[in-house]
């Protein structure tokens, strides 16, 4: 029995010892890590050279952007691009930086010289940080539900060159590492259509909604949609996966040892 309880007390002692080593050396080292993929994750949302968000993920902006677009009904071929002396900032863009930013936050406020003293701390610090990556993976990978009047009021619209005719609606969005760009052909309801309805508005709505504007009632009678491929999007978002998994994986660690001693200071 003896031989058996310092069997046990030189094991417990090997797990204290290998514990002690995770929370002070180890849990730095992986927030170190984290902080350099996240700083390259944040520089994707910078323009070059000049310290600020990028408002839009085109390059270097959706100002330069141009569309052609053919009308089904009429054949008639639609020219339009962003006016030169206008840029749109797309929310989720900047969204996606904010918590980044708050995640790096999170991650400095712990520097080399902090002590980490239970396993609880470590985790609670993962949860919080893994929180701001996830929010900022959705931000990218979720498109906003719009309706049609917000779509509307947006004022996006108004930022081309030509002007879009009155019977057309725009809407811009980030979905993954695309950025789409989707028009709403619209067209007048009779009076005394009663088919009104003020649902959700997808990026890619149904041809059946319709929406009231000012004094009339219009139908979506096509939607036509365009993607390109932003590369820097998906590098983001490869650096917001491999966070994660390092995050879980520093996580998975703690809670191993975590379970002997009920989070046992050292």
């Amino acid at each position: 029995m003896a031989t058996i309880m310092a069997a046990t007390a030189a094991e417990r002692a090997v797990l204290e010892e290998e514990f002690r080593w995770l929370l002070h050396d180890e849990v730095h080292a992986v927030l170190r890590q984290l902080q350099d993929i996240l700083k390259e994750a944040s520089l994707r949302f910078t323009l070059p050279g000049s310290g600020e968000v990028s408002p839009c993920p085109a390059h270097p902006t959706l100002a330069c952007q141009d569309v052609n677009l053919k009308m089904p009904r009429n054949n008639q071929l639609l020219h339009f691009a962003f006016r030169e002396d206008k840029q749109w900032k797309l929310q989720q863009i900047q969204d996606a930086r904010n918590h980044v930013s708050q995640a790096i936050y999170l991650l400095t406020s712990r520097d080399e010289s902090y002590q980490f003293k239970t396993g609880a701390e470590v985790l609670k610090l993962m949860d919080a940080v893994m929180l701001q990556l996830t929010r900022a993976r959705n931000r990218l990978t979720t498109p906003a539900t719009l309706t049609l009047p917000e779509i509307a009021a947006s004022g996006l619209t108004r930022m081309f060159a030509p002007a879009l005719p009155s019977d057309l609606l725009v809407n811009v969005y980030i979905n993954l590492n695309k950025l789409c760009l989707t028009v709403y052909q619209l067209h007048a309801l009779q009076p005394n259509s009663t088919k009104v309805r003020r649902d959700p508005c997808p990026p890619a709505a149904p041809h059946a909604h319709t929406l009231e504007w000012g004094s009339q009632r219009l139908e979506v009678s096509h939607v036509h949609k365009v993607e390109c491929v932003v590369p820097w999007l998906n590098d983001a978002l490869v650096y917001f996966t491999v966070s994660l998994q390092l995050c879980q994986q520093l996580k998975d660690k703690v809670s191993v040892f975590s379970s002997y001693w009920s989070y046992r200071p050292f």
